[in-house]
């Protein structure tokens, strides 16, 4: 498929209208960055060809305003009221494909999971992908969680205290692996010998370490993360989680301030009056802690987070594949939060 050569492209009423630009959404944001968490299944029917060029379309008109673009990690949709037989975008090779295309924005995993690679296999994987980027790749990683998934796909699940220790392994060999020559590594999991992963990364990916747990998980995002991501959840728990996070930091000794602290609301409406707003999110069966309302209320909002300490904000519009509301997001949410609102 030719995502240059597309329906509407060309001159005429229903020629493509030109991509937002930092000059409609107020300049660089200073004080916030926003990340687009794209869909990696349609919730409307859509066929796979015709999913790929709804996202395409969107990244069109949003590339040159958001900072990033977000791509989750699974085989089949993660949600359980979304039939598994639903298409399915698998996340790396998604990802390569889009940032061939659209070479303004970065690309993130929100989140892999750390089990359904080998380690090693994966530090060179975003290697590449940095390498032939140029440079536009976050990488994102967890501890996995979709138990169902697993089973299907015949991956072992093991207790969550396991799985969290097999994402500080992998964290620690994809730093070796991205920073020494060869590199050894002897986890209780994962090992490596001598191995190497060339060329290395550079600039090197930040590591966003995804998940709330606030006993081993929040440790290791204090011990290994350049940030800390938080899917959904409510605006008391993220304040929780950043205190548990801040004596993680002071337990081990990092400084609490050179984390960036990211948040993914998983469920965002935006228009430009309330009653249209709450009927696209009553229509979406996106339902977990919206945020819904028009720019002025939805910014408002979302500045409770940034009062916290939130400096990145992944988002996801409900009306998709519309493109009304992240061009609505871009234009009049985004300037609001970058003065404070």
């Amino acid at each position: 498929m030719d995502l240059w050569h597309r329906p509407g492209r060309g001159a005429g009423p229903h020629a493509r209208q030109p991509p937002l630009g930092q000059a409609a959404i107020g300049g660089t944001m200073g004080r916030v960055q926003f990340g687009w968490h794209l869909p990696s299944f349609p919730v409307d029917g859509s066929s796979g060809p015709a999913f790929v060029e709804q996202i395409a379309a969107t990244l069109e008109r949003v590339e040159s305003a958001f900072d990033s673009a977000w791509m989750d990690d699974h085989f089949i949709p993660w949600a359980a009221w979304q039939p598994p037989e639903t298409p399915y975008l698998e996340c790396v090779s998604t990802m390569a494909y889009l940032a061939g295309a659209f070479r303004q924005i970065k690309f993130a995993s929100s989140v892999f999971c750390q089990s359904y690679r080998n380690p090693a296999l994966l530090a060179k994987t975003v290697a590449n992908l940095q390498l032939l980027t140029r440079g536009r790749m976050i990488f994102g990683i967890g501890a996995g969680w979709l138990a169902r998934e697993y089973a299907q796909y015949n991956y072992p699940f093991p207790a969550p205290a396991v799985r969290i220790a097999q994402l500080e392994e992998t964290v620690e060999i994809v730093k070796a692996l991205w920073t020494q020559t060869p590199a050894t590594y002897r986890g209780q999991y994962y090992q490596i010998d001598e191995a190497y992963c060339e060329p290395k990364p550079d600039p090197l990916p930040p590591i966003v370490i995804g998940g709330g747990g606030e006993q081993l998980t929040l440790r290791v995002v204090a011990k290994h993360a350049d940030w800390w991501n938080l899917p959904g959840g409510t605006l008391e728990s993220y304040a929780h989680k950043l205190e548990v996070l801040r004596r993680h930091c002071e337990a081990v000794g990092r400084d609490y301030d050179t984390i960036v602290k990211s948040w993914n609301p998983e469920a965002v409406a935006v228009a430009p009056t309330q009653v249209e707003a709450q009927r696209i999110a009553d229509a979406s069966p996106f339902k977990a802690n919206p945020i819904v309302g028009t720019p002025e209320q939805v910014a408002a909002q979302l500045q409770q987070y940034v009062d916290l300490g939130v400096s990145y904000i992944v988002v996801r519009l409900l009306d998709f594949p519309r493109t009304e509301g992240i061009e609505l997001f871009a234009q009049e949410v985004m300037p609001r939060l970058a003065r404070g609102v």
